[in-house]
C-alpha cells in the first residue's frame, strides 16, 4: 500500500511540475555577430550606429507585448571582436568585468555561443566571459584535447554544452556549437587545450542525446555557422540514413544543411556569414540576423497541450529591424562610464598621416594604404616577403593627426603576424590563387568584367548592387617582389615575379621568408592550402617567427615614425612592385568595374 502512494504521489507531483492544458506562444529573439557594437556612438564625430543599446530597446518593446517570460534571448557568437569598445577589454582594461558580459547580463540574455572571432580573442579573454556572464557561454563541439571523457567515450567540452530552461512547465532546450572550421581561421596557442568537430552528423547526436536526457518540448540549435549553401536531396537522404557528414565545401557554413537534415528541431539559429536571412519549413524554422545590432531575429512558436501532451505546434521567423536612433537611455545611462573610457583611449593622438589611406584603391593595384601593411609587416624579422589584403572593405583615414580610433579602419581585426618559409613556386602558385579569386581572364575592354563582380541583392536592403563574389578578405598582393598580373592570361599563367624588389634574381626553387597573417597562415581564404598547396595542419614545421597582433605592429611603427610621409609608406626599393598588364586593357576596365561597385 505504500509503494502504492509513493507511486501515485510521483504522478501527482509530475503533473503538476509539468505544462498545464492550453494554448502557449514562445518567442526566440536572436542576435549574432555584435562585432563590439556595444554603443551607439563612433567615438569620433556624431555619427552613430546601430549598437546593444537599441538591440536592448528592441528586446524589451518585445518582452512588453508578450510578457517577459514568455521570451527567449540568444547571441549566436563573434561577439567581443571588432570595435573600440571590445578591443579595449579584451587587452586594455583587463581588471575590470568584461563589458561585453555586463552588458549581456543586463540584458538578460539566456544563452550565448562562442564565433571564432571569441575565440580569436584569446584564452585569457574568453575564459573570462565563461566567469562572468550570467548566462552559459555555450560551444558543444569545442572539445577538451585532455584524457578526460564525457559520454560514451567522447572528450568533453570545454564550454557549456546546452541549457534547458523552464518557462511555465514548458521545457525549452538550447544546444550551443562553434564554427567547426576554427583551426583554419587562428593560431592553435589561441585554441589550445580544444579541438573542433564538424556539425553535420555530431548536432543530430547531441540533439538525441539531450531530448532522451532532459525530455524537452522545445529545442533550439544555436550555431555560429554560416547560412550556406542548400543540400541536394541526395545529401539530405544520405545524411537521414547513414548519419555520413556532408564533406569540406559544407565544413565552413552548414546552416541549411543543419535545416534540412535535423530532426526533433524547433529552430536553428546560425551566424557568421554577416547575411541576414529567414527559412521555414513545417517543422522547422532558421533565423540568422546579420550582424552589428541590424535586426533581432524573431522566432515564434505557437502550441497546444491536451492532457499534459503538446498535440500541435507551428512555427514561424522573421527579422525585425533595429532603429539605432531608438536606445534604451537607461542602460545607456548605466554604461555611461565604460563609454567614456573607451572613447578616452581610441581618442588618444597616435601620430601623423601625410598621404590618405583609400582602401578602396587596394583592388586596382598598389596604394598606400595596402603599402603600409607591406611595410610594417617587412619590418618583422626575417621576412624578405609579405602577403597582405585589404580587410577594411571601403574606408578612408585622411591627412592629419592619427587617432587610436584609426587603427580600427586601417586594421580592424586581432590577427597576429607570422613568417612562414615558402619555395618560390610556392609563392607563385598562392599569388595565382589569390588574384583567381580577385580577377576574370580578359580579351580587352569590351570582354565583360575584369574584376569578379555580380549585381545581385544586397541582403541588408533587397535593392540590387554590384559587388565582389570573393571576399576582399582574401585578395592578397604580395611586396618584396617585382611582378605583373596579365589579364589576358588564365589562372596558372598570370604572374610572372621578375626579381626581389632588392633587383637580385628571384627562384621558383629557392625558399623564403614570408609574412602573413595567423588567419592566412592557419588555412583562412584557402590559399595556403588550395593555392600554394601547403598543408597548414603542419605549419608550426615552417612557421620561423610569430609577432604579436599586427594592430600592434602599426601603433608601434607609427609612434616611431611619428609622421608617415609618402616615402617612407611606399618605399619602392623595400617594397617592390607590382600591377595589372597590359595597362591599355587593364585601365580601363578596372576604372568601370570600380564605378559599378562603388558608384561616387
Amino acid at each position: 500500500m505504500k509503494k502504492y502512494l509513493l507511486i501515485v504521489l510521483a504522478i501527482v507531483l509530475a503533473a503538476s511540475c509539468g505544462p498545464k492544458d492550453g494554448d502557449y506562444t514562445f518567442y526566440f529573439c536572436s542576435t549574432n555577430d555584435v562585432h563590439g557594437r556595444y554603443f551607439d556612438s563612433l567615438y569620433v564625430g556624431n555619427n552613430t550606429a546601430a549598437s546593444l543599446l537599441a538591440v536592448s530597446s528592441t528586446v524589451d518593446s518585445i518582452r512588453k507585448a508578450a510578457g517577459q517570460e514568455n521570451v527567449i534571448l540568444i547571441d549566436a557568437g563573434d561577439c567581443v571582436q571588432g570595435d573600440n569598445a571590445s578591443y579595449y577589454f579584451n587587452y586594455v582594461d583587463t581588471l575590470t568585468p568584461h563589458l561585453y558580459a555586463r552588458m549581456a547580463n543586463y540584458m538578460g540574455y539566456d544563452a550565448v555561443v562562442v564565433g571564432n572571432h571569441d575565440i580569436e580573442a584569446g584564452h585569457p579573454v574568453y575564459d573570462r566571459l565563461r566567469k562572468e556572464l550570467a548566462c552559459p557561454f555555450l560551444a558543444a563541439n569545442a572539445l577538451r584535447t585532455s584524457s578526460s571523457s564525457g559520454t560514451a567515450g567522447r572528450p568533453k567540452p570545454y564550454f557549456q554544452d546546452y541549457l534547458v530552461i523552464t518557462r511555465a512547465g514548458i521545457r525549452i532546450a538550447i544546444l550551443g556549437f562553434t564554427n567547426p572550421n576554427i583551426r583554419n581561421w587562428l593560431s592553435p596557442d589561441l585554441w589550445s587545450g580544444m579541438e573542433f568537430t564538424t556539425l553535420i552528423p555530431y548536432v543530430q547526436e547531441y540533439v538525441d542525446k539531450v531530448r532522451k536526457r532532459e525530455k524537452p518540448d522545445i529545442v533550439i540549435v544555436a550555431a555560429h555557422t554560416g547560412t550556406g549553401p542548400e543540400l541536394t536531396p541526395e545529401q539530405v537522404s544520405a545524411v537521414k540514413s547513414s548519419g555520413a557528414g556532408t564533406g569540406q565545401p559544407l565544413y565552413e557554413n552548414q546552416g541549411l544543411a543543419l535545416l534540412q537534415t535535423l530532426r526533433g528541431v524547433d529552430f536553428v539559429i546560425c551566424a557568421h556569414d554577416h547575411s541576414p536571412v529567414t527559412v521555414q519549413t513545417d517543422t522547422i524554422c532558421l533565423i540568422n540576423s546579420g550582424s552589428h545590432c541590424r535586426n533581432v531575429g524573431l522566432g515564434r512558436i505557437d502550441f497546444t497541450v491536451r492532457d499534459g501532451k503538446i498535440t500541435s505546434r507551428s512555427h514561424s521567423a522573421t527579422l525585425v529591424p533595429v532603429h539605432k536612433e531608438n536606445v534604451d537611455t537607461a542602460m545607456r545611462s548605466f554604461f555611461r562610464k565604460d563609454y567614456e573610457a573607451v572613447k578616452a583611449f581610441t581618442v588618444e593622438p597616435v601620430g601623423k598621416l601625410e598621404v590618405p589611406f583609400v582602401t578602396r584603391d587596394s583592388y586596382t593595384g598598389m596604394c598606400p594604404y595596402i603599402d603600409f601593411i607591406h611595410t610594417v609587416s617587412l619590418g618583422c624579422e626575417p621576412a624578405q616577403i609579405s602577403f597582405a589584403a585589404p580587410l577594411t572593405y571601403d574606408g578612408t583615414v585622411s591627412p592629419g593627426t592619427l587617432v587610436y580610433n584609426d587603427l580600427f579602419k586601417i586594421y580592424p581585426y586581432e590577427n597576429q603576424l607570422f613568417v612562414v618559409r615558402m619555395t618560390g613556386q610556392e609563392i607563385k602558385d598562392y599569388l595565382e590563387y589569390s588574384y583567381g579569386q580577385w580577377i576574370n581572364t580578359v580579351s580587352g575592354p569590351g570582354d565583360g568584367h575584369l574584376l569578379k563582380i555580380r549585381n545581385t541583392p544586397d541582403p541588408r536592403t533587397g535593392s540590387m548592387r554590384w559587388s565582389f563574389a570573393g571576399r576582399a578578405y582574401n585578395f592578397d598582393s604580395a611586396a618584396g617582389i617585382v611582378y605583373d598580373v596579365d589579364v589576358t592570361k588564365p589562372q596558372g599563367e598570370r604572374v610572372t615575379v621578375r626579381s626581389m624588389a632588392s633587383g637580385e634574381p628571384f627562384h621558383a626553387d629557392s625558399t623564403y621568408c614570408v609574412a602573413m597573417t595567423s588567419y592566412r597562415a592557419s588555412g583562412g581564404g584557402g590559399l595556403m592550402r588550395e593555392g600554394a598547396g601547403i598543408d597548414t595542419d603542419r605549419i608550426d614545421e615552417r612557421t620561423v617567427a610569430r609577432y604579436p597582433e599586427i594592430r600592434n605592429l602599426i601603433y608601434d611603427a607609427i609612434r616611431e615614425a611619428g609622421t608617415l610621409s609618402a616615402d617612407a609608406v611606399s618605399d619602392r626599393s623595400r617594397l617592390g612592385s607590382w600591377s595589372f598588364v597590359p595597362e591599355k586593357v587593364a585601365g580601363p576596365m578596372l576604372e568601370k568595374d570600380m564605378e559599378l561597385v562603388f558608384g561616387d
